[in-house]
Parts: structure tokens; sequence; C-alpha cells
């Protein structure tokens, strides 16, 4: 997901200017799900970010090259949190249920909704060209629970004939339109609900009852979620952008 818009390139600044650019990233995406895209503008951001005009346009000449480098921020937030040892890999039910007990445990979660699936539901509304970036963002998200599904092929846990790819769209969506009736409700409940019966559908496929992917109903054990929703590193250092 590289911009082509002039924006700078994090890797080649200086330590310092990373930290700035980060920190201009952090307001934007919180400025952003607040407000939305075009309701967001420069001058909020610099009194939010602490910088000047000519700072933020050193690292953002456009706000085309500002929403991509939101997206790309808040993905990596997303995929570096899915892809930790937290979730062993995604390669047991066990593992996906783990997942879901961690958001059903947010206590924040149904206030907060999706962050990732907020700036979607924004940037699809726009004018601007990012939408490939964006569809990349959740490509990459369903790669990680549909390379998970192969593993516990690979493993023996479930059916050579589950396929893959349905499957992870299908625990993808019972998230994003769990979180989505969750914030309507005011309610944990739609969200358990539908990754209950997401990853129960996924348990259909087991090879056998022990094939080591047996686990507690979703929410039975629920995990502390001390940290943000979604992953993002409790100090602060990811943004507040809470739920994806």
């Amino acid at each position: 997901m590289t911009a082509t818009t002039g924006a700078r390139d994090p890797h080649k600044l200086t330590g310092k200017g990373q930290a700035t650019r980060a920190r201009i990233l952090e307001h934007a995406a919180q400025l952003i799900y607040a407000k939305g895209v075009h309701a967001t503008n420069n001058e909020q951001l610099r009194r939010a970010a602490g910088v000047s005009g000519s700072q933020l346009n050193h690292y953002f000449p456009t706000k085309e090259s500002l929403v991509l480098a939101v997206i790309a921020w808040q993905a990596e937030s997303v995929l570096s949190f899915h892809r930790s040892e937290q979730f062993a890999r995604f390669d047991s039910l066990d593992a996906f249920r783990a997942w879901a007990d961690f958001y059903i445990g947010y206590e924040h979660a149904y206030q907060e909704g999706c962050s990732l699936g907020s700036l979607a539901s924004e940037i699809i509304k726009t004018d601007l060209d990012v939408h490939d970036e964006l569809a990349s963002a959740f490509d990459q998200w369903r790669d990680t629970f549909r390379e998970g599904i192969e593993r516990m092929q690979q493993h023996g846990r479930i059916s050579a004939e589950a396929d893959q790819a349905r499957l992870a769209t299908l625990l993808l969506a019972a998230f994003q339109g769990g979180t989505l009736l969750a914030q309507v409700a005011r309610n944990i409940g739609p969200l358990k609900d539908a990754l209950q019966t997401a990853i129960d559908y996924v348990q259909t496929f087991a090879t056998s009852p022990d094939a080591g992917v047996t686990a507690p109903e979703v929410g039975s054990g629920v995990h502390e979620a001390g940290g943000r929703l979604d992953g993002e590193d409790a100090s602060g250092g990811q943004g507040r952008l809470l739920a994806r």
C-alpha cells in the first residue's frame, strides 16, 4: 500500500521526523474517526498534533496522501495484533475462540465499534483515490484468518474440504457486522452471537471431536482486555482508535 501522492517515505525520515509523522497520523486518525473525512481539516489537525502548517505539508502534501497514510497506519496496527503470538497464528479453533473472547471481553466494544471499518465507511463516500489501499487492508486481514485455517487443515484439525477463503470471509464479516450491530444495540450481545455462530460453523469441519479444536463457548472464559480493542498499544503509541 504505497502512496504515490508525494508523501514522505517514513523509512527515509530521521527519528524525530518519524515521531512527528506518527503523531500527525495518530491525531488524523482520531479526527477522521470522530468527525469524518470531509469534516477534518488542516487547522484542526495542526492544533491537535501541535505542528505547523509547513510541517503538515512536508509530511502530507495532499489530503489523499494523509488518508492513504492513515489507512496504512491503521491496517498495520490491526495486522500486527492479529499476527501476534497471542492467537497462535490461528492454527486451532481454540485460537479463534480466544480472539473472540478478547473482543467480547472489552468493556467498551459496543460503544467504539471497529475503527478500520468506521474509517472504511467514511472513505468509500469520498472521491479520494484510496479505495484500492482500503480493500488491500481488509484482504490482508482476511488472509490472516485464511492462512490460519490452512494451517488447521495441514495439521489435520479440520477437513480438507473446508473452503479457506469463504470461511475467512465469514469470520471477518461476522466481526464487522457484529460490531456494528453491537454499537446500534449498545450491547455486546450481537457481536458475541455473530462470532460464536461463525466459529461454531468452522467447527463443523472438525475432523473429530478430539482433534484439538474443541473449546468452551465464546464468552464463557472471557479474556481480560486491558489493552485497546484490536490490540493497539495501551501506552497510546499506536493511537486511540479502539475497535477495528
